[in-house]
């Protein structure tokens, strides 16, 4: 299918990054930002060449750059909110966005609440990785998932406990106190690493469990990536979970977690690329952590843009639609150069032909849009 691009030429916005104020707590929307439930501007919901997106953190350096591309080609901007996955979804649920981001799918409350078919389209696949603020380490820090997951139980309290020692010979590992950071947002960023918990500890699944939003056993919430990643580099002694390009971008140290094969494994483009190397089923939400590959990095997740299958809803015209699939139809096919620079691992070419059969099943008024 080909496309005709606008000629004429439009200036970028993208979702700014905000960093947000820290909240104590046990998980749930405790900073929750005014963009999470409040609409766009009016100016932008009638601007016929401006599309609006809202969502995940995870995918927002990527996004950032794949739209500011897409506008020079197609005349189109997209003010892109980097609220999180959570207030996306909301967003979407409230239908005041063209497109919502996650990087987990709807849950069954979710998916009732919305009471419509929401089309998941694969965007790109990430690694999570454990970030930490130890500025006199000489040397990577090695993490196996026993001892992950109870750090972040709470239950390994000190960096130079034996079980952290044994798995790092020769590395002086300081008796500071281990401070967590976690998301206070609901996040898909928290999904991916709940569910990869959840998978590799039995204590963990019992407690607190996997999800976007938890209960978070010890530590403090920070808002977004941005937000988790500002409170590790904040902090010395600090451990948290963020998206690669945010540990990259900040020149954040990061871990080498212990992946099922037992290979200590780097978080790359290409150990995620071979995590995302799986059968994709035909709704595309499939979850890439724990994976069998023996040069997999293990906590690695996909983020998907969704949209309503049916696109004629709150009056909308039919070529607004047809922008919304021709963005996303560009984003798994050109927009996939821009990945590997930014840390991303693209879609594998089987994954391409999925989204590509969900985009088209996409329907204004019961009828194919493509």
């Amino acid at each position: 299918m080909k496309f005709k691009f606008l000629n004429n030429k439009i200036f970028i916005v993208a979702g700014t990054i905000i960093m947000s104020a820290y909240v104590f707590g046990c998980g749930g929307n405790y900073n929750k930002s005014k963009s999470d439930s409040a609409a766009t501007s009016t100016t932008d919901v009638k601007d016929a060449n401006t599309l609006l997106g809202a969502g995940s953190t995870f995918v927002y350096p990527l996004f950032s750059k794949m739209f500011a591309e897409y506008d020079k080609q197609a005349g189109i901007r997209i003010n892109y909110q980097s609220i999180g996955s959570g207030g996306g979804i909301l967003q979407l649920t409230n239908k005041t966005i063209d497109f919502g981001d996650s990087d987990a799918p709807l849950n069954d409350g979710q998916t009732k609440t919305i009471n419509a078919n929401v089309l998941h389209i694969p965007m790109c696949s990430g690694a999570v990785v454990i970030s930490y603020n130890l500025p006199d380490l000489k040397g990577t820090l090695k993490l196996d998932p026993d001892v992950l997951a109870n750090i972040f139980l709470g239950k390994i309290t000190k960096w130079n406990d034996e079980r952290i020692s044994k798995l790092n010979p020769g590395l002086q590992l300081p008796a500071t106190s281990i401070f967590i950071a976690h998301r206070s947002d609901g996040s898909g960023t928290t999904n991916i690493f709940t569910t990869y918990l959840a998978k590799v500890s039995n204590d963990w699944n019992k407690s607190p469990g996997k999800g976007s939003s938890i209960n978070w056993p010890v530590g403090l919430g920070g808002k977004g990536n941005e937000g988790v990643a500002g409170l590790v580099k904040q902090t010395p002694g600090a451990i948290g979970y963020i998206e690669l390009a945010y540990a990259k971008q900040n020149k954040m140290a990061f871990a080498d977690i212990k992946n099922k094969s037992g290979n200590f494994i780097t978080p790359t483009v290409a150990s995620t690329s071979a995590a995302g190397n799986i059968t994709m089923p035909a709704d595309a939400k499939a979850s890439l952590s724990n994976t069998d590959a023996k040069d997999g990095y293990p906590i690695s997740g996909l983020t998907w843009a969704l949209i309503y299958k049916e696109q004629n809803y709150n009056q909308r015209s039919k070529d607004r639609a047809e922008k919304v699939i021709k963005l996303l139809w560009w984003n798994i096919h050109d927009g996939q150069k821009y990945c590997n620079d930014l840390n991303y691992a693209p879609l594998s070419a089987a994954a391409v032909t999925v989204a590509e059969k969900i985009l088209k099943s996409a329907t204004f008024d019961g009828k194919p849009i493509m």
